[in-house]
């Protein structure tokens, strides 16, 4: 061991109440003996040397947090959980910043482990073999390994010596030795790679090394070189013209106009406007700096790490895409992200649905459909959450079903992640690389994980040895991106200083990849110094650290003369460095290796990214056998229940609200709309600055079920839907649209390939021409079939080619976004159905045929691109024209859905008449053609509709009104077919997301969000204020100076500074390291907030930590005191900033009765628009407040209050020091979720100091100060905010 001393030290519980039963359930169906099970974490820090006994004391303190826990007794029979040895978990690597942070040098690591007691009935002993059953359901097999004896924990810090170079012997053994390092190391090698690479190397007599063959497979692998993208192709006997890669870029070479940069960088960037950027200069003092600002847009898939460990997975999909985002173009900022799934059928338990009671099983290597659902979403939620990007948009589809003589499903799920982001016009060109530059890794160390991603993505599930797909599973470490992301924004906001020459992310074949591309496009050659990386495992052997794939990392270059600029911004940011080559003139890849004294790689870049023998594929169509399916036994309203629990159409609010929705201030339009909160809205828009109505929309089409029957007709309806989507945001010209094409197939499958190639000629060579549209970017996935062997029989899973739209487009005006919310105030309006299969109500492959286990033989499609032209332009005039009220388009689920999701966002009933919509109700109901439903008041019924029905040739129609009994009323020529009651129907159509909730969340808290559905007297958000909106006022020449306070992990500056630069102070960027540093003093500011987000990542309970690094460094906490002391002084913390000033409380006057803020009572992120009363109290922020009910966005895991005795909570009131409490909809004080989000007692969730001038509050007033910025607001507001009031108060304070 080369530690001086390891330290053990318990924590809390390790499980709460409700997640110890659910275990403990689990854990009984194993061993019908365990009686209970007790849980803790266990601390393990390594010492570089023995600590003394105060600096124990230190760490015993540190280590203390959480909620109030008693001492565990009973401690037999431990199975613990740790990270497995070789990597260091993000947990460990952020507590250990901490610990450094207040002064505990000689901690090197401390690592977590959860140590689960089982106690049995009999009292016995629990055998390793018994321990060893258990523990499977105990730990991530992925990412974790279970241990019975803490001592067996030292191994996490042990260190072997390098491993060597392996040589692949060829110029020995010949060929066959290629061809068992393609197996051994699973690098996926083509026949024609190998003889490529033997020839190669036999005819420079040499062996490669391993890590050279890794490089070349990972470079050249499916996933970053998209063969059969770039393939010729044989369809049927004849030769095709173009490859798929030449059709999709056939839309840019017809309509390039807007793209600044397609297919040539991580993403794509597309024309912007001139706007207003708001960031610190380089004095720190936030201002507003004009740009000619264009947009980036990316989308990936992350569909095979998800599928073998879905949190990671996710996490780092999400995480990947970000990057790309961040390295575009010189260095760029991500914005806003979408995340969707694909997977086969749920089955949840006790709830398994008519459409998923055959069970055709599934491979043990990947995870349940169910466990994908589970964890998936968690997972890339929190890592957006922790990098503070807002996830608005998205996409959920389940299929597996029968059909054509296999079984089509997603057995391998696709991740989709991507989002937009902002750039510099001058920084969209990345520079060419002097020789002599610098060549920099940027970000975490490198880790054993992830090893062969790309190429382990590039096969088929099942066609990988198993302990090969766990290699290739990453972990995600969202705090440190962030801390990378904040140095690049520091480098792009020195303009034409930027020092970035080029930059690119590190993902598939980790700096084996991201180097040589970066290279290579600079046009020159390298010298890399292997051991020069950031390395936690010194054990690795050369081609395990250069091919591995760990997240958070950069690759760029910089000239030597900008190193020390680059080395104090990365050093302000807390974000590790390395320089590890030199730019050279000669285009050879040279990677050294100064420990073991040889090269490691040493090759021609253009082997290595030159041109491999070209793949042809030579396919068939196949012949499909469809079967028309008969309706008319199929009672409606059986149909309505399985459709509205069908996951594509059902609620998706398990999905949405763990995503924060309002960081950045920039978020004009979520995916929840209206009073109620309802997550139906057809489009994403973010702001293009913090004063302007300018902005970006984005949207997802997806009608895979469709290619089942005819691949072309599905691509042409997820175009369609993605702009009926689209439609509900202001755009001016249909062309201004941008796609993202997102491809997935079963390559190799019968018929699959050529079904792509027909789904791509559609899209490429007909529609998108057709309607001016061009697909800049996009990203392919072609091993989507699962294959396995149950009990000797091979079975296989395929699916179907599938094609993911996200489009994107400029907004000339964010305010005039259309929502489904009907307004049930306009009792005389009429409903308009536009209906763009124009009568033809084809029903193939919709939710109503699949959820009677049908496919069916005629899908709708896109019949004339012309239709929908038309369509967008006539609901873009009617918008600006101000005639429409409320918006939905039509997609799964039919015209039902539609109408009734209208009818739940609007809380209201409906009376509807489809007499004049053709002659089959179910056809009319349930197929899926394009098309929307517009409310439209009555006074402009008779002109929309003959302005609708000149455009879409005589096919809308007024089909009904809103009623206030809250009933659904379905008539047909003169009959009624359906009826029910708005509750019932939306408590069908939650069903599955509340069955979801209970699984994953708080059960409790799940089902009291689900019986708010049933209160048909809910008003909704109603705000109630009496003090006006100071819209403008005189601001002073001298403006008080505040301090906008970041620790790492802190995301929510931006618009903090925003909201107080806005009311008239001098907003300065202060980093904790400024203040520990030197470079900064308290003493200049009048003014401090602490600002929201995932400090440490929240490592030491929400903002503790932090709290910590200032409580146990002398140096900080002098500044903190000191300043507090002074009289002319105020505070606010928000978010994680409340969380860690409520840890300050011995240093801030009058805040001794302030709770601890611990884990949210759902146990769960919640992210939520919902009100609060502003409560009698002498805070200066709420002066004249008093009173006022007001919505606000809330985006926290950690927001319970915990008060030490209930004496406490009685005296913060009695004292007037709570300013803020949850109302529900009634102006009530609730403890009821969601509209009390945390559970906090009395709904408490803002507190002040005895003498007012410091305030904690857990909301987030700073991310809706402006009315455009409110998911919902009254149509009365505009311009600020009520919350604006807030900082115009603490200004007031000043003057």
């Amino acid at each position: 061991m080369q530690s001086q001393e390891i330290i053990h030290i318990a924590g809390g519980p390790a499980y709460s109440e409700f997640r110890k039963e659910k275990l403990l359930g689990k854990l009984q169906t194993i061993n019908k003996l365990i009686k209970d099970i007790h849980s803790e974490y266990i601390h393990i820090a390594w010492c570089e040397k023995k600590i003394t006994e105060n600096d124990k004391t230190t760490l015993e303190k540190i280590l203390h947090y959480g909620p109030q826990s008693q001492i565990l007794k009973f401690k037999d029979n431990a199975i613990i959980t740790m990270p497995r040895p070789g990597t260091i978990s993000p947990w460990a690597s952020r507590a250990t910043d901490i610990a450094n942070h207040c002064g505990l040098y000689d901690i090197k690591r401390i690592e977590r482990a959860v140590a689960v007691y089982v106690e049995l009935k009999n009292k016995s002993l629990l055998s390793d073999d018994e321990k060893k059953t258990l523990s499977v359901l105990l730990h991530d097999r992925m990412t974790e390994v279970s241990i019975f004896d803490i001592n067996e924990a030292q191994s996490l810090f042990s260190h072997l010596p390098p491993k060597a170079i392996e040589y692949a012997n060829i110029l020995q053994g010949g060929k066959q030795v290629l061809n068992d390092f393609n197996k051994n190391l699973g690098l996926a090698l083509s026949e024609d790679e190998i003889d490529y690479l033997f020839n190669y190397f036999t005819s420079i007599k040499r062996n490669p090394t391993d890590a050279e063959l890794m490089m070349f497979a990972q470079a050249n692998s499916e996933h970053c070189r998209h063969k059969i993208f770039n393939a010729d192709w044989i369809v049927d006997g004849k030769t095709q013209s173009k490859s798929l890669f030449s059709m999709i870029k056939n839309t840019h070479q017809l309509h390039p106009g807007n793209t600044i940069v397609a297919y040539s960088d991580n993403s794509s960037i597309v024309e912007g406007a001139e706007v207003n950027r708001f960031y610190p200069n380089q004095n720190g003092v936030y201002s507003d700096h004009k740009e000619l600002t264009h947009f980036i847009m990316k989308v990936e898939t992350h569909n095979h790490p998800t599928a073998i460990s879905p949190f990671s997975g996710a996490a780092t999909g999400a995480g990947g895409e970000i990057r790309d985002e961040g390295a575009t173009g010189r260095g760029s900022k991500p914005k806003a992200g979408l995340t969707g799934f694909s997977v086969s059928n749920l089955r949840i338990p006790e709830f398994i649905q008519p459409w998923e009671k055959d069970i055709y099983g599934s491979p043990t290597r990947i995870s349940s459909a169910l466990q994908i659902m589970i964890d998936g979403p968690i997972g890339g939620a929190s890592y957006n959450n922790e990098f503070g990007r807002p996830n608005i948009a998205g996409y959920f589809r389940t299929l597996e079903i029968k059909h054509d003589d296999e079984v089509k499903g997603f057995h391998k799920p696709i991740m989709l992640a991507g989002g937009i982001g902002s750039i510099n016009h001058i920084h969209t060109k990345k520079y060419p690389i002097p020789p002599g530059a610098l060549l920099i890794q940027l970000g975490g160390p490198a880790m054993l994980i992830g090893l062969g991603g790309g190429a382990a993505s590039s096969m088929g599930t099942g066609f990988n040895a198993e302990n090969l797909d766990f290699d290739s599973v990453q972990r995600g470490n969202p705090e440190l991106q962030r801390r990378a992301q904040e140095v690049i924004d520091r480098c792009w906001q020195l303009g034409s200083q930027n020092p970035i020459l080029s930059i690119h992310d590190v993902g598939a074949g980790g700096l084996s990849n991201a180097f040589p591309e970066l290279v290579n496009d600079g046009g020159i050659g390298a010298t890399f110094q292997l051991r020069a990386i950031n390395n936690e495992e010194p054990s690795m052997s050369p081609r395990e650290l250069w091919c591995n794939e760990a997240q958070e990392r950069y690759v760029l270059a910089i000239n030597a003369e900008a190193l020390d600029l680059f080395k104090s911004l990365c050093e302000r940011e807390r974000c590790p460095f390395a320089i590890v080559g030199i730019a050279k003139k000669d285009k050879q890849l040279i990677v050294e290796d100064s420990l073991l004294k040889k090269d490691v790689v040493h090759m021609d870049l253009s082997i290595l990214l030159g041109k491999p023998p070209k793949m042809i594929r030579h396919v068939k169509r196949k012949e499909r056998t469809l079967k028309s399916v008969n309706i008319e036994n199929i009672d409606i309203k059986d149909a309505v229940y399985r459709v509205l629990r069908y996951p594509a159409v059902a609620n998706k609010m398990f999905l949405i609200h763990i995503g924060d929705r309002s960081v950045t201030g920039l978020i004009a339009r979520d995916q929840l709309v209206g009073p109620w909160q309802v997550p139906v809205a057809d489009v994403a828009v973010t702001l293009s600055s913090f004063d302007s109505i300018l902005g970006e929309a984005f949207a997802i089409g997806e009608k895979t079920p469709i290619a089942m029957i005819d691949a072309r007709a599905s691509v042409r309806m997820a175009l369609g839907e993605a702009i009926t989507n689209l439609s509900a945001a202001s755009i001016q010209h249909l062309e201004d649209i941008k796609l993202s094409a997102n491809w997935m197939a079963s390559a190799g499958h019968e018929g699959e390939d050529a079904a792509l190639f027909d789904a791509v000629e559609e899209i490429g060579m007909h529609l998108c021409p057709d309607l001016g549209i061009s697909i800049p970017v996009g990203k392919d996935s072609m091993s989507m079939k699962t294959t396995w062997l149950d009990q000797e029989k091979e079975k296989t899973v395929v699916s179907p080619v599938s094609l993911i739209v996200s489009a994107f487009a400029p907004v000339f005006d964010a305010r005039k976004t259309l929502t489904p919310a009907l307004n049930r105030n306009l009792k005389d309006s009429g409903l308009i159905y536009i209906d763009l299969g124009l009568g033809k109500n084809r029903l193939g492959a919709s939710s109503f045929n699949l959820v009677f286990n049908e496919v069916g033989d005629i899908p709708p499609t896109l019949d004339d691109a012309k239709t929908l032209k038309v369509f967008f332009q006539l609901i873009q005039t009617l918008k600006n024209e101000n005639m429409i009220e409320a918006y939905h388009d039509r997609s799964d689920g039919g015209l039902f859905t539609t109408l009734t999701e209208m009818a739940f966002a609007g809380r209201c009933g409906l009376n509807i008449d489809l007499t004049e919509c053709g002659s089959d109700i179910k056809a009319i109901l349930f197929n899926e053609e394009l098309g929307a439903v517009i409310q439209v008041k009555k006074e402009n019924i008779s002109s929309v509709l003959t302005k609708c029905n000149v455009a879409i040739n005589q096919n809308a129609f007024l089909i009904g009104s809103i009623n206030s009994d809250q009933t659904i009323h379905i008539k047909h020529k003169n009959k009624t077919v359906f009826e029910d009651t708005r509750s019932n129907l939306q408590s069908a159509w939650t069903e599955t997301s509340f069955k979801m909730q209970s699984i994953r969340d708080n059960p409790k808290c799940a089902l009291e969000e689900f019986s708010i559905i049933s209160d048909d007297l809910d008003p909704g958000l109603n705000p109630k204020f009496d003090f006006e909106i100071p819209q403008s006022f005189a601001i002073k020449k001298t403006k008080p100076k505040i301090a906008i306070l970041r620790e790492q992990g802190v995301n929510g500056h931006v618009e903090m500074a925003s909201a107080f630069s806005t009311a008239g102070f001098e907003a300065h960027d202060v980093h904790m390291s400024d203040i520990i540093d030197g470079r900064k003093f308290l003493k200049d500011f009048s003014a401090l907030v602490a600002c929201g987000g995932f400090s440490y990542g929240d490592v030491l309970g929400a903002g503790e930590g932090w709290a910590k690094s200032i409580l146990f460094n002398s140096k900080t906490r002098d500044a903190f005191e000191a300043f507090f002391l002074r009289p002319d002084t105020i505070a606010l913390g928000i978010c994680n900033g409340c969380q860690m000033m409520s840890n300050l409380k011995e240093i801030i006057p009058g805040s001794d009765l302030w709770p601890h803020f611990v884990k949210n009572k759902s146990e769960q992120f919640e992210a939520r628009f919902v009100s609060v009363e502003i409560l009698k109290s002498n805070s200066i922020f709420f002066n004249g407040m008093h009173g006022a009910v007001l919505p606000i966005a809330v985006a926290h895991g950690e927001g319970f209050t915990e008060y030490q005795t209930q004496n406490q909570m009685n005296d913060v009131l009695n004292h007037q020091l709570a300013t803020l409490r949850y109302v529900d909809n009634y102006h009530k004080g609730t403890s009821t979720y969601p509209m009390n989000p945390n559970g906090s007692p009395n709904g408490i969730t803002g507190f002040t100091s005895a003498n007012g001038r410091f305030s904690i509050m857990m909301p987030h007033p700073e991310r809706v100060y402006r009315a455009v910025q409110n998911s919902w607001h009254p149509e009365a507001w505009d311009g600020l905010a009520p919350w604006y009031k807030m900082f115009a108060n603490a200004y007031q304070f000043f003057n």
